[in-house]
Parts: structure tokens; sequence; C-alpha cells
């Protein structure tokens, strides 16, 4: 399998693991987030994490999609590896003021990462 192969086979995961986040928020908001630790509180809350772990994630989803169908344009590829890295960047601030995630959030930061790298360690020359 080419390298082209294998990160349109990664950016088509990341598509299909982003879209069920995305699901999984919409379905069951508070069980999705109590499972990272967060507690939803009236209007403005739901709000937010409907704007991220929906909106954001949807449109993570869409951009590994686009991309996985367009080996040819790797800026796009890109620009999907950048989406999944902010995710692990944002928590490493995080770990630097209150400590690392723990669980099943150091998990998937994990995955976050691994997936991130991977695309741009296999981004085409």
């Amino acid at each position: 399998m080419t390298r082209a192969e294998q990160r349109s086979k990664l950016l088509w995961l990341i598509a299909v693991f982003s879209s069920l986040a995305a699901l999984s928020a919409m379905l069951d908001p508070d069980r999705t987030a109590g499972s990272m630790g967060m507690l939803l509180v009236g209007v403005n809350g739901y709000s937010q994490f409907f704007a991220i772990y929906v909106g954001v994630r949807l449109a993570t989803a869409g951009l590994a999609l686009i991309a996985s169908r367009n080996g040819d344009q790797p800026l796009l590829g890109d620009i999907t590896a950048l989406f999944v890295l902010a995710q692990p960047a944002g928590r490493l601030i995080a770990a630097l003021q209150i400590g690392l995630p723990q669980g099943f959030l150091l998990v998937l930061c994990g995955l976050e990462l691994l997936g991130g790298l991977t695309l741009l360690a296999l981004r085409p020359r």
C-alpha cells in the first residue's frame, strides 16, 4: 500500500470516528460530557458543548472525508491533522496548569496525537 493510500485510509478513519463522536454527543450529551469529566449546566453549557463536540467534530469529519478522496491535494489532509492535533495541544496547556488528563481522556489524547502526527508523516512529498 502506498503512502497516499495509507493517508487516505487514515483520513477515512478519522472521518468515521469524528462522526461517531459527534453522534454520541448528539444522542446523549450528558453521558458523553460525563465520560470526559464535564457537567453540562443550562442552555449555554449545552450550546457550547454542541458547538465543540458536534459542530467542530462534524467539520473535522467532513474535512477528513473530502481529504481522503482528494489525495492530490495534501493541504486538506494537513488541515485535518491540525484540527486533530489542536485537541491534544489544548490538553497540554491544561496539563501544564492543572495536570494530565486521566483514564479515557488520556487514551483519547494519545490516539489524537498518533493520528495527527501520522497524517503529517504520511504527507505526500
